[in-house]
């Protein structure tokens, strides 16, 4: 799912970069989860996901050195989302 998704951004129709892009999608996971310290659920439409699809754009056209400081808004909005979400399930238990 993920990987049609990303292809489908970036306009990609062909298979032959498929290893790649997964790979690309791994990496941008890995890196997002790092971000906010949390597991993210990328399948669900909405700001994780489009980070995912946006960070694997930046990955995939060799321009990565740019991302967090293009997305330093919606970074934080979802850190800030996610921390939130854990205050509220600490304050329920």
């Amino acid at each position: 799912m993920l990987l049609d998704l990303v292809k489908d951004h970036l306009k990609i129709t062909w298979e032959d970069e498929d290893f790649q892009l997964i790979n690309i999608i791994e990496r941008a996971k890995a890196s997002l989860n790092k971000l906010v310290d949390a597991e993210l659920d990328y399948e669900e439409p909405g700001p994780a996901q489009d980070l995912l699809i946006n960070r694997c754009r930046y990955d995939y056209n060799n321009a990565l050195e740019y991302f967090e400081q293009n997305f330093a808004r919606e970074i934080l909005r979802l850190q800030l989302q996610v921390a939130a979400k854990e205050l509220s399930a600490d304050g329920e238990s």
